[in-house]
């Protein structure tokens, strides 16, 4: 059962981000505008009402910036991650406002709606439903019986936190969803959740049952192809390394993808600690997937966002050189080279 197929319906939804409406603040709302498009009429933000949202994001041009909530709409999707998981209190009459309208809304931050008396008042009244994509309906263990055989299985890890695996894992989806391959992208955090209509929140599962919760993702989708799973943290993360984890294990990958930014040097938010080389980290991650279920990497996605083209060009040299695996931007290269491998692997598992 899927507790996110609402989400799919929606094809009016205003992204929320006002006041919010900076890359860092509102990577919620880009993603949404990035693997969304169709189903965005506006984004809410009063200080630029009149303008385009591709004025203020690296996504989304042509969809209107509003003050007002367009009469069409038909539910109103938070767009931020906010320090916190918290929601803004200058947003609040903003939210009753779109509650009195008849507006559905759609949270992935910490601070649950429901948990809100008012507006679980207000949307009974009017009608409207709240989903809090971040609460947790996972209570099982995993049941360790062997994953189907079927479909391919293949799951992004990565050097850190935020260096672009939900990204990588939705651009290998459309590119091989465009040569006509059955491929699935499987979400486990909050924005891939709403990009997708399904998923589970990885985070905010009970440490005893974020193996159980990936295992059942991925038993969910066994008659696609391919399985495409969203990582999570980093296996050397102080503070996160439990979920990616819990998540590689229950996933049990044939093949991984190893993401990375370049020119970061320390874990984010522990400016104290430093990264371990990508070297260190691809074997653990190795050691700890082969625990499960037997398994390799077949690429890496590099993410070049603060590096210059040339810069890219000959990091991508070098690591191709130092680890014999496809390298690329999937935002300046396309995801091109993943999409070979994935599908090289598949033959392989066949022959």
């Amino acid at each position: 059962m899927n507790p996110y197929a609402a989400l799919q319906n929606y094809q009016q939804i205003v992204v929320l981000t006002d006041g919010c409406s900076t890359p860092q603040l509102a990577k919620t709302a880009i993603s949404l505008l990035r693997y969304r498009p169709s189903d965005i009429c506006a984004v809410f933000d009063r200080e630029h009402a009149g303008r385009d949202a591709g004025q203020l994001f690296p996504a989304g041009h042509g969809v209107p910036v509003v003050g007002q909530f367009p009469p069409q709409a038909d539910a109103v999707f938070v767009g931020i991650a906010s320090p916190g998981g918290r929601l803004p209190v200058s947003w609040r009459p903003v939210l009753t406002a779109a509650l009195r309208q008849g507006l559905d809304l759609v949270s992935g931050l910490h601070e649950f709606l429901t948990s809100d008396d008012e507006l679980v008042q207000l949307a009974k009244e009017r009608g409207c439903r709240l989903i809090d994509v971040r609460r947790n309906s996972e209570f099982s263990t995993s049941s360790g019986e062997p994953l189907g055989s079927r479909s391919l299985r293949i799951h992004t890890v990565g050097q850190d936190c935020s260096v672009g695996k939900m990204v990588a894992t939705l651009e290998l989806e459309r590119e091989l969803k465009e040569r006509a391959v059955d491929a699935r992208f499987l979400a486990t955090g909050q924005t891939g959740i709403m990009i997708a209509g399904d998923g589970v929140p990885i985070d905010c599962v009970v440490a005893d049952f974020v193996n159980g919760a990936a295992e059942r993702l991925v038993r969910r989708h066994e008659q696609h192809e391919i399985l495409l799973i969203e990582g999570q943290g980093s296996l050397s993360h102080p503070s996160f390394s439990a979920v990616t984890a819990g998540l590689l294990n229950g996933c049990a990958p044939q093949g991984l993808i190893y993401c990375y930014e370049i020119g970061r040097e320390h874990v984010k938010g522990l400016d104290n600690v430093r990264l371990r080389s990508h070297g260190e980290l691809m074997n653990a991650y190795l050691t700890m997937a082969a625990l499960r279920h037997p398994c390799s990497f077949i690429g890496i996605a590099m993410n070049g966002r603060f590096a210059t083209a040339a810069q890219v060009s000959a990091e991508r040299r070098r690591m191709q050189s130092e680890f014999g695996l496809p390298v690329c931007d999937v935002y300046r290269d396309g995801p091109g080279l993943l999409a070979d491998a994935v599908l090289q692997r598949k033959q392989e598992r066949s022959e």
